[in-house]
């Protein structure tokens, strides 16, 4: 499929949505909080929405199946990759013509044959004094024939480039495998490292890192996540990061939104604030920022949306989804918001590539929904796949993340899935205090109360 097709693609499915469901562009404008133009440009495939949440709005206001769910989400995806190749295209010509050639400086006039100054009688050099040779002066020795050095300047700027260069060898040497970022293993407490280009000493025997793998398998993070084992240090440019000290990138990407609604209506979150302290329930576009500033915790389950796509022309098989667990304790005693207004319906389906966690078992597990096929699955750059994982917690708070195992010809790995180098969180809410906010009110009230509903 080439560029322009995924873009029209794309606009060609938004326009069968919106003229199906029979509603005007002003409507459904209204509806999603933005300018009839600006929807306008998105059927007419003029514009590709940045983020694909205004995208499924719109397409669950017209009815859309789940079939028409999933081909939407991959049609978004492939359009939104070639706007990311468009943008790229005048930054990538420009590197390829090379920095602008810098005018040289201008010739100097050659000095008058008939004239020539008279120099002083050159003394005798004494012993703090240096000749620097005409050769090793520069071009402009001519000028400055017969100058002299003190000794004792010119012993500290030999002294200067020396102690230089030994401090750039020593940055450039192995530490002797005692740092697991210099080594480019895993620590023995299972923090990802680097391995840093052209490295290839082996640690030495009783150190605390164990020697890299032989094989073409590398495990790493998706999402900025660290590696199995550790529950911070994401890299800071937000790149994959390598766990067992592989260098080859993943031929795969994940995108992750951990704070995505399956409906309002089911969505709550636990804060540690009174009702008086928190703001009206917000748009599920603006979730993520809702959720950081009240540092809110999902309630009861956690709905998570992963569009796994290859990063190159190979296919990749997706042959498993794991959970891991990494803290369990008590459910959180916070107070618990509902997400959807009381009275309002809402509607809800299951799409396809659905999965559930049950992480009060003793040892969670990813589960298909009925009637919904399990892993393997393949993807390529043109051929993504969307997994919604529903994770339910009542007895426990449970701090969790997911570990995508892969393959693509002789090379293999584990990529770590989470909240962007943080394990999800999903806590019980038996017996939490519950409140909800009225459609068009000002305030939270309790959801138990006589008005309530």
């Amino acid at each position: 499929m080439s560029d322009g097709a995924a873009g029209s693609d794309f606009a060609e499915l938004l326009r069968e949505l919106k003229d199906r469901s029979g509603l005007s562009y002003g409507t459904l404008a209204k509806r999603l909080h933005m300018s009839t133009s600006t929807l306008h440009r998105y059927c007419n495939g003029d514009a590709v929405p940045a983020d694909y949440a205004p995208v499924e709005r719109l397409a669950r206001l017209c009815k859309a199946g789940p079939e028409e769910l999933v081909e939407l989400h991959r049609r978004w995806v492939l359009a939104d990759a070639q706007r990311g190749r468009k943008a790229d295209a005048p930054e990538k010509r420009a590197a390829a013509a090379g920095p602008a050639t810098e005018p040289g400086p201008e010739p100097e006039p050659e000095p008058e044959a008939a004239t020539e100054p008279v120099r002083d009688p050159e003394p005798a050099p004494g012993p703090d004094t240096v000749r620097v040779p005409e050769a090793a002066a520069g071009p402009d020795a001519a000028g400055r024939r017969g100058r002299r050095i003190p000794r004792p300047a010119l012993l500290a700027g030999i002294t200067v480039v020396a102690l230089l260069g030994a401090a750039a060898l020593a940055v450039q040497l192995p530490s002797g495998g005692t740092d697991a970022k210099n080594t480019g293993t895993t620590a023995a407490d299972g923090t990802a490292a680097h391995r840093t280009p052209g490295n290839s000493t082996p640690p030495k025997a009783g150190s605390s890192t164990a020697p890299p793998s032989s094989s073409t398998s590398s495990t790493s993070s998706a999402s900025t996540a660290p590696a199995a084992g550790s529950a911070d240090g994401a890299a800071p440019d937000g790149s994959s990061r390598p766990a067992d000290g592989g260098t080859a990138t993943p031929p795969l990407t994940v995108d992750t939104r951990p704070y995505s609604w399956e409906s309002p209506c089911s969505q709550h979150y636990l804060i540690n604030r009174g009702p008086a302290d928190v703001a009206p329930p917000p748009l599920e576009t603006d979730a993520t920022a809702w959720v950081t500033a009240h540092q809110a915790v999902s309630s009861g389950e956690q709905y998570v949306t992963l569009t796994v796509q290859g990063s190159g022309r190979q296919t990749v098989v997706l042959e498993g989804l794991t959970v891991r667990t990494a803290q369990r304790s008590s459910p959180l005693a916070w107070n618990d918001y509902a997400m959807g207004y009381p009275g309002v319906g809402c509607g809800g389906n299951v799409p396809t590539r659905s999965f559930t966690v049950a992480l009060d078992a003793m040892r969670p597990a990813v589960v298909p929904e009925a009637g919904h096929r399990d892993f393997p699955f393949k993807v390529s750059g043109s051929d993504p796949e969307v997994f919604y994982i529903t994770a339910d917690a009542s007895a426990y708070s449970v701090d969790w993340y997911l570990e995508l195992s892969w393959s693509s010809g002789s090379r293999h790995g584990t990529l770590r899935i989470d909240d962007k180098g943080r394990p999800f969180r999903t806590s019980g809410d038996n017996g939490r205090p519950a409140y909800e906010f009225p459609l068009g009110g000002e305030a939270w009230r309790p959801a138990s109360s006589p008005s309530a509903g």
